[in-house]
């Protein structure tokens, strides 16, 4: 009788769920979840209700509409013709022109003044240290709008263009320059661009792995550079070697012919860049002072030259420090070229705000915007934790 009394002891007692933490939780993160539904399907069916009453069209339909306005700048074939969604797109399009390049200057010349930031030279490390001080402390709107009254007030009008070189101008209505014309060989010379940037690829990846094993170095650099030259080229040679240049010309009151750099493009550009790369160049001077001073030592009595001081020791540890700060610079160039409308530059704010100005459906077009720059920001943010993960120290 002792021993059962024990055992009837020792099981332990039923806790009420609304004790039991875990459940307690599981319930209120549904009520909470529930409220949250309920509340959106308010709002939801309220806007439905308003919109209705004041006879608002609403949903995606506009797409198929006619758009007809112009649009200054297009990488594809647009007139007013077109439908919204061809204009959408032409938007979306001049939004990655502009940040695909702006992200690739940012960090070039961001790396140049971090590196030279720290430089012996007092002069160069001085001058550095000007430029990041005045460009962060200048907003960068007051950037676009500098570089755009620049480019409308200080250069000529076309009749007086500043003549560069053969068939290359500048002035107010932007930098034209000649291009090769249309030529079925440039095409192919892409193709063979593209294999030689993966070839490249296999190629810096053999020579890891045979540096790894053996400690014999290979000129991967020299030998990158011929592949990405002679690909090409001899792509170019085999299509008949194609000369002729779209030259432009002044006709009338502006250039025809080549290709034109508008000034509200070169304004964005230069304001985006020249602004976040000052924040970038203080995130590389940072990656590289956190590298131990031991390091560099060691590397410099192993008889390396500064050169290669900086590119093989201190700045592939830095990068492990550099490249979360810069995903954030990255993704800033992106959403600040939404500014652009603020100097007549066609982005997807641009063109998405006539949209809504012309159909009415300003739900609709809002949604859009923030849908596409949510997909920029991600898609720049995934591929950069990617890089992160592939430079991280691993842990044995």
């Amino acid at each position: 009788m002792a021993q059962d009394s024990t055992e009837s002891t020792l099981v332990p007692a039923k806790i009420p769920f609304w004790h039991d933490p875990t459940k307690r939780a599981i319930i209120s993160q549904v009520v909470v979840l529930g409220m949250v539904g309920m509340l959106g399907y308010y709002l939801f069916t309220n806007t439905l209700a308003n919109l209705e009453k004041q006879n608002i069209a609403t949903g995606f339909g506009f797409f198929s509409r006619e758009a007809s306005f112009e649009i200054g700048e297009s990488p594809i074939p647009y007139s007013a013709a077109d439908n919204y969604a061809r204009a959408l797109l032409v938007g979306v399009l001049n939004t990655l022109k502009v940040s695909f390049i702006g992200i690739i200057l940012t960090v070039i010349l961001g790396t140049f003044v971090g590196i030279a930031r720290l430089s012996a030279n007092w002069l160069v490390a001085k001058l550095a240290a000007i430029y990041i001080e005045v460009m962060q402390n200048i907003p960068v709107l007051l950037h676009l709008f500098f570089w755009y009254v620049v480019f409308y007030e200080v250069f000529p009008p076309p009749r007086q263009a500043l003549k560069l070189f053969t068939g290359a101008y500048l002035c107010n209505r932007g930098l034209i320059f000649p291009v090769p014309e249309a030529h079925p060989a440039h095409g192919y010379m892409a193709l063979a661009f593209v294999a030689g940037c993966v070839a490249v690829w296999l190629l810096w990846r053999w020579a890891k792995r045979r540096q790894e094993k053996t400690g014999q170095p290979f000129p991967v650099f020299l030998v990158s550079l011929t592949i990405l030259l002679v690909l090409p080229l001899a792509t170019w040679l085999l299509g008949g070697a194609p000369l002729k240049m779209n030259v432009p010309a002044f006709r009338g009151f502006n250039f025809q012919g080549g290709i034109t750099l508008s000034p509200e493009f070169a304004a964005l550009l230069l304001g985006l860049v020249l602004y976040t790369a000052a924040f970038v160049a203080e995130i590389v001077r940072a990656g590289i002072q956190a590298i131990s001073r031991g390091q560099v030592e060691a590397a410099m009595s192993m008889g390396l030259k500064p050169a290669q001081v900086l590119r093989l020791v201190i700045l592939p540890q830095a990068l492990r420090v550099i490249i979360p700060p810069l995903t954030s610079q990255m993704l800033n160039v992106t959403k600040n070229s939404s500014l652009a409308v603020a100097i007549g530059f066609p982005d997807f704010v641009s063109v998405a705000n006539t949209t809504i100005n012309q159909t009415g459906q300003a739900i609709e077009g809002i949604a859009l915007i923030m849908v596409v720059y949510l997909f920029f920001s991600l898609t720049t943010s995934a591929f950069m934790n990617w890089y992160n993960k592939r430079t991280a120290l691993v842990e044995r």
